[in-house]
């Protein structure tokens, strides 16, 4: 097994994942012309964002168990061409359920590529696959940040006809791929390989995983969608908001940088749980403090969750060695599927009672997901029942 990333492999497949991802960013930024130009209801938009999420997340298992059992590399450049062709096309619909049909079929084109691209990403990782697995998410991290500000871009100067530019990116990966593909394959097993691990996959450790990312979505989610409003309601600008938003996000980003390496030095149990352990009272100090230790607590909660995913990543894999695509449909699509759920029960809450409990709860999500995480097995452990530390594969 190669002792380090393959740059040139992780390039291509962290640029698939900004492709997609940047596809998936655009969405949001498209509903405010979208609503102006069919008259939808506020319930009207949220239905295009329920067949995005769902689309999205809730069939990513499904594309996973496929690549297991047959091998499907093709998804790499299909899932990447889809998603992105889908929202452009999107962009310039004649009718609004057209637009939701197009939407639903660009997160198609998501769920299939993330499950096989996460996979490729633990090939190519060598023993770094927790670092490799942060260059991986930090294309994604990258793609949705820059999906919203091309896609205002582009209407504002074309109108929404110019949104099928946004099939650029998507395009151009997607022959990257095909081009790229003889390359990528020689690091997939040989077909009919065995994991060399001794070890069986591990289905109580993958069940408490993800009740970790389920609970760890809640808080998430929940923050991305009443960040602003929160800041709103105690008086201050819906820009305010917003920056505050990016704060968090950009945040991510490094974080996932930083917290891969260390995952990869210390063990991926010890980062997680620590990680967990933050993100509640950090979601305290944003609630009851506000202003500058507020943004603060914001930014670290940004990189406790999003600096983590590639490390759940890493550890869904590892507990499920024989169903690594399985696994990575599993850990993607409980994040997104379950957070879109969780932003709608924490919305319903809110208007029950206020805004400022529903907060409450995200806090408390992530310290449940302590328990979980303290039950997950250690490192150590799994290698004294699995002599073959390091995942391989053999004929």
């Amino acid at each position: 097994m190669r002792a380090e990333i393959d740059r040139r492999a992780m390039a291509l497949l962290s640029s698939g994942h900004l492709a997609t991802d940047f596809a998936n960013g655009a969405l949001p930024a498209l509903l405010p012309f979208l609503r102006d130009r069919f008259s939808l209801s506020y319930t009207a938009v949220g239905a295009v964002v329920l067949a995005s999420q769902a689309s999205s997340s809730l069939i990513q298992p499904l594309f996973g168990m496929w690549s297991d059992r047959r091998g499907a590399m093709w998804l790499l450049p299909a899932g990447v061409a889809l998603g992105g062709v889908g929202i452009a096309l999107a962009s310039d619909a004649p009718s609004y359920w057209l637009v939701l049909l197009l939407v639903l079929v660009s997160g198609v084109g998501s769920a299939a590529f993330h499950p096989e691209g996460s996979k490729f990403a633990g090939f190519v990782s060598g023993r770094r696959r927790a670092s490799g697995m942060a260059w991986f998410s930090i294309g994604g991290n990258l793609g949705y940040a820059l999906g919203p500000i091309a896609t205002t871009a582009l209407i504002a100067v074309f109108g929404l006809r110019g949104g099928l530019i946004l099939a650029g990116p998507s395009l151009v990966v997607a022959a990257a791929f095909l081009a790229g593909a003889p390359y990528l394959r020689g690091f997939a097993p040989e077909p009919g390989a065995a994991p060399a691990r001794a070890g069986e996959d591990d289905p109580f450790a993958m069940k408490l995983l993800l009740g970790v990312i389920a609970l760890r979505s809640v808080a998430w989610f929940g923050l991305i969608t009443f960040v602003p409003l929160w800041e709103v309601s105690l008086g201050h600008s819906k820009s305010h908001g917003n920056h505050l938003l990016a704060l968090m996000l950009f945040a991510g980003g490094t974080g996932t940088l930083l917290l891969g390496p260390l995952a990869d030095r210390f063990g991926r149990r010890p980062v997680l749980l620590g990680s967990v352990a933050a993100t509640g009272p950090l979601v305290l100090v944003f609630v009851l403090v506000g202003g500058l230790p507020g943004a603060i607590a914001l930014a670290l909660i940004g990189a406790c969750i999003v600096g983590t995913f590639g490390v759940t990543m890493v550890m869904g894999q590892e507990y499920m060695p024989r169903r690594v695509g399985t696994a990575s449909g599993l850990v993607i699509g409980l994040s997104v599927g379950l957070g879109g759920v969780a932003a709608v029960a924490l919305g319903r809450l809110a208007d029950a009672t206020s805004l400022r409990t529903a907060l409450f709860v995200a806090a408390a999500a992530p310290m449940l997901a302590i328990v979980f995480a303290v039950l997950l097995p250690s490192r150590k452990a799994r290698r004294r029942l699995e002599p073959a530390a390091e995942i391989g594969w053999l004929p």
